[in-house]
């Protein structure tokens, strides 16, 4: 078989037992760059609850999949993450699947255009409420199951946390918040517990479609002069979780080169 092209990557497998043991809670995991990084940590050796909100028969599946490849190691979990009352079962629940909770990761996000006179209270709401206040409070929920087994938070971020994407300003707001909430959570919940973030750059587009020549010109700003996956963003979730015990508080840009060349 030919090595893979830079464009598509490798596809091996992670380490199959290097997180043997951990229990990790992937928010917004039914679908997209959740499922895949499900995947990833579950193809590690860790045991996954599956958070959803809406997309019960996506999540439903995936369990299905992983229980198949490895039984009894995945289950699914409903919640509405802007109910934070509802956060700290969500929590307990993951915490008790297995015995403990090892990785928190906030992937859930909403993402659409706001541009500036059409900004609404509801969308507020819910780009900062998905995007930040969520976040927040699960982490402050997780907490004290984290410090228990020395385990780790991974946000889900955004290049579009530093510097701002056009007609997005309220997303933008959203991710920026969630950097300096990985900075200041680390500080709050060591030594005990790591918290880091991923911010990725164009790995996968919008579900509404975007036209074929922006993808390209989107692409073609990055130093790679490609755009990437959800693996690649998944890749650097187990990075953090299997290989950086002396990193926490950190941003890891996974765009490409997007925010060097912009």
């Amino acid at each position: 078989m030919p090595p893979p092209t830079p464009e598509s990557g490798s596809t091996a497998l992670p380490p199959a037992n290097v997180l043997q043991g951990k229990t990790a809670l992937v928010t917004g995991a039914a679908r997209r760059v959740g499922a895949t990084i499900a995947r990833v940590l579950h193809g590690a050796g860790a045991s996954v609850v599956l958070h959803y909100r809406s997309s019960a028969e996506d999540a439903a599946q995936l369990a299905a999949e992983l229980n198949a490849a490895r039984p009894g190691t995945a289950q699914i979990a409903e919640c509405d993450l802007l109910q934070v009352p509802q956060l700290g079962a969500l929590i307990d629940r993951a915490a008790q699947a297995w015995g403990g909770l090892d990785i928190l990761v906030n992937n859930a996000s909403t993402f659409y255009p706001t541009p500036l006179g059409d900004i609404t209270e509801i969308d507020w709401d819910d780009l900062v409420g998905t995007n930040l206040k969520a976040p927040l409070f699960l982490a402050q929920a997780a907490a004290a199951a984290l410090r228990e087994r020395q385990g780790l938070i991974i946000n889900l971020a955004d290049i579009h946390g530093v510097r701002p994407l056009g007609r997005h300003p309220v997303y933008s707001v959203a991710k920026a918040g969630l950097i300096m909430l990985t900075k200041a959570l680390a500080r709050e919940l060591g030594p005990l517990v790591r918290v880091n973030a991923v911010a990725p750059g164009p790995v996968m587009w919008p579900e509404d479609g975007l036209d074929p020549a922006l993808k390209e010109k989107i692409a073609a700003r990055t130093a790679l002069h490609r755009a990437g996956t959800p693996l690649d963003v998944a890749r650097a979730c187990l990075f953090f979780a299997a290989e950086a015990p002396y990193v926490t508080g950190q941003v890891l840009a996974v765009d490409g080169g997007r925010s060097i060349g912009w």
